[in-house]
């Protein structure tokens, strides 16, 4: 356009000069045909345009992107692959969470690491000490918010917890759950065991107060205990079979008499129920502990007890716990 441009330009200044001392007429056109032949010269007396030289106009047809300007940029053009790949971007795990994601995996059989092999023990230990050289909250103690709250044990290494489940013992109680409810705002620990077995669940519960000794450490001083009511069951449910000592002991035969004690149970089970559970207070000063969180976020916490031992808790809610 640029160059059509400059030709009608040049041509309307070149071509509309009047000759000197002519007349112009009303209805003269640039070219007379009386004037100019095909050759280009004057015909007869006029001389219109012969003094001036002809110009000679070279057109050339050029196909030029830029004819109507240049192409504008689309401002929303790449702007659903911008968004697609932000998406994407934030999607994709941290490397955070593909270890507490590994570490979670790594429990996978272990019975909350009583039953884990010294192999699977070595890696949980190795996935631990990473984890805890990126702590996004290196004092723990001064993040109580994050502390508060129920967490569920997925992992400890100290095999003597529950000597329930130690080997040898018959396996006709099974530890349902342990948690940790922490209560930042009255400085409160709470550690429950829920256990069920055959005729009935209950719990058993430690009430503590905590102290803040530094950004990592809290001293736990334990004031009672909590035995709770247990809970018979309306349906018995009896294992075929269970493991005592080594040996399997067939149950079967108790199933017709679990069967004619089952309405007996029912009505027991609303009698027990209704009584209040049973408190131990615990006055002995020696019933005391610390315990060092190491890693701490919204899901996940580490911690070591005075003995050497780890706990790996996971909050309730978290989807970890579904993993």
């Amino acid at each position: 356009m640029a160059s059509v441009s400059h030709f009608n330009q040049f041509f309307s200044k070149t071509l509309s000069v009047t000759p000197p001392n002519s007349q112009p007429s009303p209805r003269a056109s640039i070219f007379p045909q009386s004037s100019i032949g095909i050759s280009g010269k004057p015909v007869g007396k006029q001389r219109i345009l012969a003094e001036v030289p002809r110009p000679v106009f070279c057109v050339r047809a050029t196909v030029n992107d830029d004819e109507w300007g240049p192409e504008k940029e689309d401002p929303y053009a790449g702007s659903s692959a911008v968004a697609v790949a932000e998406e994407e971007k934030l999607e994709e795990p941290s490397e955070i969470d593909k270890l507490k994601k590994a570490l979670v995996d790594s429990f996978y059989g272990t019975d909350r690491g009583l039953k884990a092999t010294s192999e699977t023990r070595a890696e949980i230990v190795e996935l631990i000490t990473q984890l805890e050289a990126k702590n996004p909250n290196p004092a723990p103690t001064e993040a109580l918010t994050l502390l508060n709250g129920k967490w569920i044990l997925a992992y400890t290494s100290f095999a003597g917890l529950f000597p329930l489940l130690s080997r040898g013992t018959p396996q006709l109680v099974k530890v349902e759950e342990i948690s940790q409810t922490i209560d930042a705002d009255n400085f409160t620990v709470q550690n429950s065991v829920q256990f069920s077995g055959p005729l009935a669940t209950t719990s058993i519960t430690t009430n503590a107060k905590f102290e803040v000794r530094s950004p990592k450490r809290v001293q736990i001083k334990f004031e009672e205990g909590i035995i709770g009511t247990p809970q018979l069951t309306d349906s018995i449910v009896l294992p075929e079979n269970v493991d005592f000592f080594g040996q399997k002991i067939d149950l079967t035969p108790l199933k017709g008499i679990v069967s004619s004690v089952q309405d007996t149970a029912s009505s027991v089970a609303k009698t027990i129920s209704s009584q209040p559970p049973l408190k131990i207070p615990i006055s002995n000063n020696n019933a005391q502990s610390w315990l060092l969180t190491t890693y701490l976020d919204e899901e996940l916490r580490i911690s070591r007890g005075d003995g050497g031992s780890v706990f790996v808790l996971i909050k309730e809610g978290s989807s970890l716990l579904s993993t």
